[in-house]
C-alpha cells in the first residue's frame, strides 16, 4: 500500500486498494492497543473521563482511513456524461470545452509518520476529452478517497493525479495540494520559545497529460485561476523535489523519559494499530512511526510537572479594606497551550486570556507565572472546559478570587472525526468573583481581547 507507480493505479481502478473486498478494520484490537497506550501514560483506564477513549479513537481511526476500503474506480465511471465538440487532440485545451478546476476542497489526512491529522487544501484541475466529462462533485470524491489513509502530502497529489487520470482519460490532469500540519513544541520549551510556529506548511503538485511538462503554458492557466484564491504558487513542491520530511517528528530528537520497556509496549500497541487498519507496518514510510507516534505521545505522560511559581505568594484582597476600591485590572493576553483531548487523544491548541484586579499600587504578576500555570494544566489529558476552569482556580488561589480567564482552542477532532469542520475554533469562559456580577468590568476584559485580536 502506498507505492507509486502506474501499475499500481491499474490494480486499484481494477480490483480495489489491496486489501479485501468488504474488508473492515476489527475495532477490538484497536481498543485494546489503546489502552496499552493510556497505561503507558499513567492513566486509570476505568477513570470515567477516559473510560470510553478506546472505542472513539478506534472509531475515528477506522473512519480516518476509510479510504483503504473505498474503489476510486467505482466513483468515477459513475459519473462520466458525454459532452459533445471535446475531441481529443483539438486546440492545446483538448476541445472547446477547455481547462475544469474544482477549487478548494478541504480535506483532512493522517500523516504517515506520526500519525497526528493534517489539513489539506485540495485543487484539482484536467482538460476533457474524447467527448465525456466527470460529474465536478466526483473530483472531491476521488481525492477524499486517497486522503482518508495514512499519506505523506506528495504521495497523496500523485495518487489523487494517476486516478483521475486512469479514470477520466482525460488530455490532462493536474493537481495541487496546501497541506498544514501541527508542529508542536518541545515539552520544556512549551512557553519559552516566543519564535515557534504553530504549523508547518507545504504546497505540492502533480500532473499527467499535458501536466507533466511542469514549464507547460497550461501550468499557468491552472495556477493563474489558483490565484484568484490568493494562493502562493511560487512555493509549490513538485514530486522531483529534493526538499526534507514536512513532519516535524523526523527531525524531533527529544527523548522519551520513560523506561525501554514500557517504550517497546507502547510500540507494539501502535504497530498493532496499524496492521488492525490493514496497513502494512513493515512498508519503509511506516517502519519508524510507532516509535515517532509514542515519542510524541508521551509528551502528556501523567506526571508531577514542575508548577513554577517562583516563590510568588499573594493573599486574598479583603473586600471591605479600603485599597480595594482602588484595585485596577490587569490582563495577560494569548498565553499559548497544547493539549491533548483525553476522548480522543487528538491534540488541541490555542491561547488563554487572564484578568484579575490587583491592588493599585502593587506590582502585577509575572506573565511567566500564568504561563508556567498554563503550561501545567495544557500538556495533559485534558477537556477545554476543565483547562479552563483549573487555570481559573489556581490563579484565583494566588490573588484572590476576583479572576476571569478564557481560553480559545482549536481541536483537531473536530477536523478529522465527526463534522470534520476545517477552521472551527471553541471558546470556554470561568468567571470568578468581581468578574461575575461586575458586567462592565467583565466586558471591559473581552473588548481588550477583541482589540488584540484586531490589531
Amino acid at each position: 500500500m502506498g507505492a507509486l507507480d502506474e501499475g499500481h493505479f491499474s490494480v486499484e481502478l481494477e480490483d480495489g486498494v489491496n486489501v479485501e473486498v468488504g474488508f473492515e478494520p476489527e475495532t477490538l484490537p484497536i481498543e485494546e492497543a489503546v489502552k496499552v497506550l493510556l497505561q503507558g501514560l499513567g492513566e486509570d483506564i476505568n477513570r470515567e473521563g477516559i473510560r470510553k477513549t478506546p472505542a472513539r479513537v478506534a472509531k475515528a481511526l477506522c473512519e480516518g482511513t476509510r479510504g483503504y476500503r473505498q474503489k476510486a474506480k467505482d466513483i468515477v465511471q459513475g459519473a462520466l456524461f458525454p459532452e459533445a465538440g471535446l475531441d481529443e487532440g483539438v486546440g492545446h485545451a483538448g476541445g472547446v470545452g477547455g481547462l475544469v478546476i474544482v477549487r478548494d476542497l478541504d480535506l483532512f489526512s493522517y500523516c504517515e509518520s506520526c500519525l497526528l491529522p493534517f489539513q489539506v487544501k485540495c485543487h484539482v484541475g484536467y482538460v476533457p476529452s474524447g467527448q465525456q466529462v466527470v460529474g465536478l462533485s466526483k473530483l472531491s470524491r476521488v481525492a477524499d478517497v486517497f486522503a482518508k489513509r495514512l499519506q505523506d502530502p506528495q504521495r497523496l497529489a500523485d495518487e489523487v493525479c494517476s486516478a483521475l487520470n486512469h479514470g477520466i482519460k482525460p488530455t490532462g490532469v493536474a493537481v495541487v495540494l496546501q497541506c498544514l500540519h501541527i508542529h508542536f513544541p518541545n515539552l520544556e520549551l512549551g512557553f519559552l520559545d516566543s519564535t515557534h510556529q504553530e504549523w508547518v506548511k507545504v504546497s505540492v503538485c502533480s500532473g499527467k497529460g499535458l501536466f507533466e511538462n511542469s514549464k507547460a503554458t497550461i501550468w499557468s492557466d491552472f495556477l493563474s485561476l489558483l490565484k484568484f484564491r490568493g494562493m502562493n504558487v511560487e512555493k509549490t513542491r513538485t514530486k522531483d523535489s529534493t526538499s526534507p520530511c514536512w513532519c516535524p517528528s523526523q527531525s524531533s530528537s527529544a527523548l522519551i523519559p520513560c523506561k525501554i520497556e514500557l517504550v517497546h509496549q507502547m510500540d507494539a500497541a501502535v504497530t498493532s494499530i496499524l496492521k488492525s487498519l490493514g496497513e502494512d507496518p513493515s512498508r519503509k514510510e511506516l517502519v519508524r512511526t510507532p516509535n515517532r507516534y509514542v515519542r510524541w505521545l508521551m509528551n502528556f505522560e501523567k506526571a508531577n510537572l514542575e508548577l513554577k511559581l517562583n516563590g510568588f505568594v499573594c493573599g486574598k484582597m479583603d473586600p471591605f479594606h479600603p485599597s480595594c476600591n482602588e484595585a485596577e485590572m490587569q490582563s495577560e493576553l494569548n498565553l499559548a497551550f497544547w493539549s491533548l483531548c483525553e476522548h480522543h487523544l487528538l491534540p488541541f491548541h490555542g491561547v488563554v486570556h487572564i484578568g484579575y484586579f490587583c491592588t493599585k499600587g502593587t506590582n502585577p504578576i509575572a506573565r511567566s507565572i500564568l504561563e508556567s500555570i498554563v503550561h501545567f494544566y495544557g500538556f495533559k489529558l485534558q477537556v477545554q472546559e476543565r483547562l479552563t476552569r483549573q487555570v481559573s482556580e489556581t490563579v484565583s488561589s494566588l490573588l484572590g478570587g476576583d479572576v476571569i480567564v478564557v481560553v480559545e482552542a482549536s481541536h483537531s477532532c473536530m477536523v478529522s472525526r465527526g463534522i470534520e469542520k476545517l477552521g472551527s475554533n471553541t471558546a470556554t469562559m470561568a468567571l470568578l468573583g468581581r468578574f461575575s456580577t461586575d458586567a462592565a468590568a467583565k466586558n471591559m476584559f473581552l473588548q481588550s481581547i477583541q482589540n488584540t485580536s484586531t490589531s
